[in-house]
């Protein structure tokens, strides 16, 4: 076919490599650990695009050594012809010059996620040395750039019976923090793509170890498996996600492919992830409210003419009809418009109505031939409406109660002085004694102290109306101050760091749960925007006639006695049971000085992998929580029993 044909005369230039190295940040976003990761994703995204039009079955992504990459596709390979134009060959113009590429000629993709990022070019730029390798026509064909410039024209090295494209590339030290790639995050984002490409095979190898690692990412069910990988550990309602597919003719945009899968479970919580393109579309977009759209008016229209019509009188909400939904939407579409600095919204307007006639269509032929999984669905929305309609009233209740309180601040919340939330910190402290000598200790001027009493409640198995009235968390509700649920307002936060302060054993570590969990399913943006800690007490005190030293873990212990060289005998060692065996002081210098201190902040690096651990652990399916403890125990060098 005409189209299968990709040569020179498909390649267009649109503009030079210039200022790459020297403003970095205007092309990846950061000189960070997401900006070198983003070099990896740059050059798998052309192998994907390859992929998305039927040429390329497998990528390979290494790891070597010296901080060096390698992705090998066994796609059709860039051209190496000489483009008519320029007088050098493809490759060098796909290597060396911004915007130059296959994908703004819609002959040879339709579609393409590589338009989304900035192309190997950048890559190319931000690296020390790069080579790139094709091989096509039993041929192999190299070039080589250092700092982004061709040390040689493209030329022929060799034979091979191999077809696709490698590069190799070492990202530039004096350019990135650091050049050390994290294994899981690259792995997250490829198992990511591998499920948006079914039969695609993604392979991941760490050969930086003593013992290489390796990850082999292929989901033959596509999307659908992947709503079941983000269930695994969840109580579904009906046994296999509904899955709809095909395509619509747009005027403005040509063809638009979409794929759904939905799947509902017995929890609370919605699951939610959309894709344009394989990039996905964190926060949203015309598509993922066409899909929201078609979702609620097609529910509500199977309501009027059921039995649960009854129970319930009014119309559903979009959060009635998406409690306990787990879905994946995907959409590609040849020309995206993309909002935001992130650009992970969706702005093109035709889109919307376009998702919703069809998602509508769809749900509608699916559910008039299963008429049992229809009434599931509609029983599990009414029963979320109700508990809306509730919460409702809980937070009126709440609210009439905090204004007849003039702080609307709980009595458990020693406040400090500075209103400024840039600058305030809030602990939140398990145990009242902790809580006594923290209140002792701190800095009034900067740092709050509220302490927790009894039993938390585990939030993943709880409807929010419950999580409102909950005695244990309304305190923390009411002292953050920005509300709670689908009302929380990151505006209204009265701390920027929240410090979660527990005990160093496994009821302290049951507590950090519980509030991570509940941070993470009402206060997310507490989490995404880096406002939420976790204080680092120490284990041990070890003191030597006048002097004190602190030990965190056992192996530091060890390390302090060893360097101290002085005589056992007069070393004292004392080991906290808890927090509320330090004085003011001593928590004050260990735990709360920020000139000292050891705080952790919390990152949600990988969403997918952060609800499936909460889930696993927190909800109610005993299995999976136990496979997953029994596979990780090995990774716990200290576990207090």
């Amino acid at each position: 076919m005409e189209q299968d044909k990709y040569s020179a005369q498909n390649i267009q230039v649109l503009k030079g490599l210039e200022a790459v190295r020297k403003r970095p940040g205007m092309y990846i976003g950061t000189t960070g650990i997401d900006g070198l990761h983003h070099l990896v994703f740059e050059v798998v995204d052309n192998s994907i695009d390859e992929a998305m039009q039927g040429f390329c079955s497998e990528i390979l992504v290494v790891l070597e050594g010296n901080d060096v990459v390698r992705v090998l596709d066994n796609g059709r390979g860039i051209p190496v012809d000489i483009h008519p134009e320029e007088k050098v060959s493809a490759l060098e113009l796909v290597m060396t010059r911004l915007h130059a590429g296959g994908k703004f000629d819609k002959k040879s993709y339709k579609v393409s996620g590589g338009l989304h990022g900035v192309g190997v070019s950048v890559v190319n730029a931000l690296s020390e040395w790069c080579e790139a390798f094709v091989y096509v026509d039993g041929k192999i064909y190299t070039q080589r750039y250092k700092a982004g410039i061709p040390e040689g024209p493209t030329h022929e090295t060799g034979k091979t019976d191999k077809r696709g494209t490698e590069i190799r590339f070492k990202a530039d030290v004096s350019i990135f923090e650091s050049t050390t790639y994290n294994f899981d995050s690259l792995s997250n984002r490829l198992r990511e793509l591998a499920f948006l490409n079914k039969h695609l095979k993604i392979t991941i190898q760490d050969e930086r170890l003593s013992v290489p690692k390796s990850h082999e990412f292929k989901f033959d069910g596509g999307i659908k498996s992947f709503v079941e990988y983000l269930n695994v550990g969840k109580k579904v309602l009906y046994h296999e996600p509904i899955v709809v597919t095909g395509s619509r003719e747009d005027s403005i945009q040509g063809v638009i492919e979409i794929e759904c899968a939905i799947q509902h479970n017995d929890g609370f919580n919605e699951i939610m992830y959309s894709f344009v393109n394989d990039i996905n579309t964190r926060e949203g977009g015309t598509h993922l409210v066409g899909f929201k759209a078609a979702l609620t008016h097609t529910l509500n229209e199977f309501l009027k003419k059921s039995k649960q019509a009854k129970k319930f009188d009014e119309n559903f909400s979009g959060d009635d009809v998406r409690e306990g939904l787990t879905a994946v939407l995907s959409v590609k579409v040849p020309n995206p418009q993309f909002e935001g600095q992130t650009k992970g919204k969706l702005g093109n307007s035709e889109i919307r109505g376009v998702i919703e006639t069809f998602i509508s269509e769809q749900l509608e032929l699916f559910f008039d031939n299963h008429p049992d999984i229809i009434a599931i669905i509609l029983e599990k929305s009414v029963l979320a409406a109700k508990a809306r309609l509730a919460a409702r009233a809980a937070r009126d209740a709440t609210r009439r109660k905090n204004a007849m309180d003039s702080a609307g601040l709980p009595g458990k919340l020693a406040d400090c002085s500075d209103k400024n939330p840039e600058s305030c910190e809030l602990f939140i402290v398990e145990g009242d004694s902790a809580g006594g000598s923290a209140k002792m200790g701190r800095n009034r001027q900067f740092q709050a102290i509220l302490s927790l009493f009894g039993k938390m409640l585990n939030v993943e198995k709880t409807r929010i109306e419950k999580v409102i009235t909950n005695e244990k968390l309304q305190p923390i509700i009411a002292s953050i101050g920005a509300g709670c649920g689908d009302e929380f307002d990151t505006s209204k936060i009265r701390y920027h760091k929240i410090i979660i302060m527990a005990d160093a054993d496994v009821d302290g570590s049951h507590i950090r749960t519980l509030l991570l969990t509940f941070f993470y399913r009402y206060m997310t943006d507490l989490i995404m925007r880096g406002h939420v800690y976790l204080a680092m007490p120490p284990l041990y005190r070890i003191a030597y006639e006048k002097k004190t030293f602190y030990a965190y873990d056992d192996a530091e212990k060890d390390t302090v006695l060893a360097a101290s060289g002085r005589d056992p005998e007069k070393l004292s060692v004392q080991r906290y049971k808890g927090l509320g065996e330090m004085n003011p002081d001593q928590l004050w210098e260990t735990t709360m000085d920020p000139a000292r201190r050891n705080i952790t902040q919390i990152h949600l690096d990988d969403a997918i992998e952060a609800e499936r651990i909460f889930s696993t652990l927190m909800g109610e399916n005993v299995a999976p929580r136990r496979e997953f403890i029994e596979e990780n125990a090995l990774l716990v060098s200290n576990l207090d029993v």
